[in-house]
């Protein structure tokens, strides 16, 4: 039976992808855990840009406190931006991966300025990362700016960075634009080499007794999953770049599900921070006794099998389903009594 898939390029030995984990990808040890497990390539914690700057601000205002009394001391400590801190101990962490694990590494960005994703870009490149995510977590509050210009800005750090590098480059998304449709294949145009279907906007909480804003991760669950399948099946076979799967993909039937709708990767978080790294095997084994009950031979027959473009009813992911989903709900409370 055959799990391979190709992902921007890169072939894979699974679909399943740990990905961008902190707690779990921070430790290089992990890493070798999840290629043991199965992993098909893994996304890295991201590198933030603002975490970089503010370091090297704080490291270079206490080594230049009080220098000013004395001029030549001025020239005692190198510039900020020779410091080694944040995104040093990033590359190092990529460096290590790779020689630990012959699986894909993909390092993930976050950035805020184009100058600044293009400089660490590079680095990341340097370092030995197989593709890079873009992780674009942008909030807009301002109310003068426009959509176009939300949208124009996703464009423009996309193609700076894709001018910096060689390697892929994957874009993840939320899915709050007017037209999803119109924006993956304005990204695509750009050379998005992937699309990451969709990043979760973490809300914060009030806390009623301290009276305070704080944040609050919540981890997905399953039905977080329908989101991205329904986009994934839009836009499979009509952009040309690889389409990933994130949020809500706890188990192999979630995992199968992406796969028709025409996902490349499943992307795998919140699930392995409940169950742990090992938990990678009890999905695959899951995927491949459904597989072989059903007579699938590889991860490459059913994908986009069920997609917009292969379903019998095409408005199945579309508007007139709407009408057809509400009139089929039965609460729970009415079935109970008949």
């Amino acid at each position: 039976m055959d799990l391979t898939t190709t992902y921007m390029g890169l072939t894979l030995r699974s679909p399943l992808v740990p990905s961008a984990a902190a707690p779990l990808t921070e430790n290089v040890a992990n890493v070798k855990r999840m290629e043991d497990a199965g992993a098909g390539a893994i996304v890295l914690h991201s590198l933030f840009e603002e975490q970089i700057r503010q370091e090297r601000y704080e490291l270079h205002h206490h080594l230049t406190y009080g220098t000013e009394s004395f001029a030549e001391a001025l020239t005692y400590f190198p510039e900020p931006e020779i410091f080694h801190v944040g995104v040093e101990e990033y590359l190092n962490h990529i460096r290590m991966a790779k020689q630990m694990v012959d699986i894909p590494i993909i390092a993930s960005l976050n950035g805020s300025t184009v100058g600044g994703w293009i400089d660490y870009a590079q680095q990341i490149e340097q370092a030995g990362a197989d593709a890079l995510e873009l992780n674009i977590y942008y909030v807009p509050t301002d109310m003068s700016m426009t959509g176009e210009e939300v949208e124009q800005n996703y464009i423009d750090i996309l193609r700076a960075v894709k001018t910096a590098v060689q390697i892929p480059v994957a874009i993840k998304l939320s899915p709050f634009f007017s037209n999803m449709a119109n924006m993956a294949k304005r990204l695509t145009e750009a050379g998005a080499n992937g699309l990451v279907l969709f990043n979760r906007f973490y809300q914060p909480d009030i806390n009623l007794e301290m009276l305070e804003v704080e944040p609050n991760v919540l981890l997905s669950t399953p039905q977080a999953m329908r989101l991205p399948m329904r986009w994934i099946a839009i836009l499979y076979g009509r952009i040309n770049a690889s389409l990933a799967a994130t949020s809500g993909i706890h188990k192999a039937p979630d995992v199968l599900k992406m796969l028709m709708a025409g996902a490349s990767v499943t992307m795998l978080c919140s699930v392995l921070l409940r169950h742990g790294i090992e938990h990678i095997q009890v999905i695959e084994q899951e995927m491949r006794e459904w597989m072989e009950k059903h007579e699938y031979e590889s991860v490459k027959q059913m994908q986009g099998s069920m997609s917009q473009q292969n379903c019998p009813d095409k408005s199945a992911f579309e508007r007139v389903q709407y009408m057809r989903a509400i009139q089929s709900y039965k609460p729970e409370s009415v079935m109970g009594n008949r």
